[in-house]
């Protein structure tokens, strides 16, 4: 499959088959996700990877049986795997602590950080993941974790420092999904996205 075709097929899936994923796959989609960019090659980013009971686990941290009843998605739950990319913090203080980074002044604590680049290389190891899942033609979904995110973390033991960004969950789609109604919200147009030179400059200029 083409990228482009991976990227512009790509879907947030919310609806699975209760059909586990081999781990050999779920590593391959994680290689290629570990290859994302990182400020200063820090590679802060680990994913905790959850199948079987853990799975099971999660959706009693997150979603308790009594809350199931009106829950608008409950396929989602037959997910074979869940993904929680994090960030460590930690990694990227320490990284820029070293003599190459130690100029940035980005070493001293990571409240020198103007922008949590720890968030921000998740995001795009997260975001490859989801268009490896697509090329491999799983079903992925990201999702956040909103107030449940202590309860998680608790639950899979994250040191301090060490934050998921959300969920990824991964599976072969049952065919049957219902989109969100976020999904009907129409796509910006090309020429909406793109400024050149300027804020203001919202001018079609053709290369």
């Amino acid at each position: 499959m083409e990228f482009s075709d991976v990227v512009r097929s790509r879907r947030m899936v919310r609806s699975f088959a209760a059909k586990p994923v081999e781990r050999s796959i779920i590593r391959e989609l994680i290689d290629l996700a570990r290859r994302s960019p990182s400020a200063g090659h820090t590679q802060g980013t680990t994913f905790v990877v959850l199948d079987g009971v853990d799975v099971n686990r999660y959706w009693d941290t997150t979603l308790p049986a009594d809350r199931r009843a009106d829950f608008p998605w409950p396929r989602l739950l037959n997910a074979p795997v869940l993904v929680l990319p994090c960030g460590d913090e930690r990694a990227y203080v320490e990284r820029y602590a070293e003599p190459d980074k130690a100029g940035t002044g980005l070493g001293e604590s990571s409240d020198a950080w103007g922008i949590p680049y720890w968030h921000v290389d998740t995001a795009m190891a997260t975001m490859t993941l989801l268009h490896a899942a697509g090329e491999r033609e799983l079903g992925a979904l990201f999702f956040g974790l909103f107030s449940n995110e202590a309860g998680v973390a608790e639950m899979v033991g994250l040191p301090a420092g060490v934050r998921p960004i959300g969920t990824v969950a991964l599976g072969w789609p049952d065919g049957d999904d219902r989109p969100s109604k976020s999904s009907r919200r129409k796509r910006r147009s090309l020429d909406d996205v793109v400024r050149w030179g300027s804020w203001d400059d919202a001018t079609v200029q053709d290369a």
